[in-house]
């Protein structure tokens, strides 16, 4: 084990040999007990957003996602603006009437492809209508020589998110990998598509967790920029 280094400060002595363990393990237990504790309230409010997702009908769900298409886009769009966008699963809010009429706006559409656990998402360029292979937990996704690309915007699904841009994901941590990785190469703005609904007071988070920069809803536009 590395050596622990203290230092010493006015009027305080320096531990001893013998106490110095007893301040580590303690540390170490309460970190232990934090993350803990974070993933138990991680998986407890998921639980709770899938039901409350859930129990909206299909086509209020729908008609959530045609009010976000209908209403002008938040940023402004230069042509050949690469937004990433994904492929619904389960009850999330249907992006692809945002995704055709962004495309008709001129911007060049991806879509992630799973490539590994712990790794980044790979997002690959798809243009409206061609077609699609059926990926991991068969999510459907642009076929293995579609070009890789690093998006301008990324849609983001999620279960939940509060308004400080923090997000609630299924627990894989695709989208803060993705998000970091590329944030650290360029400017790029994370956009959160969700219910109203899927509004928390606070979503409990990590340091890895990756904030969001808006979050489109069908009852508003949630610019959290200066959050």
């Amino acid at each position: 084990m590395a050596p622990t280094y203290f230092r010493r400060e006015p009027g305080i002595a320096a531990p001893t040999a013998g106490a110095a363990p007893h301040f580590i393990i303690h540390r170490m237990i309460s970190s232990a007990t934090s993350s803990s504790s974070i993933t138990e309230a991680k998986a407890a409010l998921r639980s709770e957003a899938v039901a409350r997702r859930d129990a909206l009908p299909a086509e209020l769900r729908q008609a959530a996602a045609d009010t976000i298409a209908a209403r002008p886009f938040p940023l402004a769009l230069a042509p050949g603006t690469i937004v990433s966008g994904f492929m619904p699963m389960k009850s999330e809010i249907n992006p692809l009437p945002l995704l055709r009429s962004l495309a008709q706006a001129g911007a060049t559409l991806a879509l992630p492809v799973v490539s590994g656990r712990g790794k980044p998402l790979t997002m690959r360029a798809w243009q409206w209508g061609e077609p699609l292979n059926a990926g991991v937990w068969g999510i459907r996704e642009p076929k293995p020589d579609a070009r890789e690309v690093d998006p301008d915007i990324l849609l983001v699904p999620l279960l939940a998110f509060d308004r400080l841009g923090f997000r609630l994901g299924y627990g894989g941590g695709y989208y803060d990998l993705t998000i970091a990785g590329l944030r650290a190469r360029k400017t790029v703005t994370a956009i959160g598509i969700a219910l109203s609904v899927q509004e928390v007071a606070q979503v409990p988070t990590t340091p890895r967790d990756a904030r969001l920069d808006l979050v489109l809803t069908e009852r508003e536009v949630i610019d959290l920029r200066g959050s």
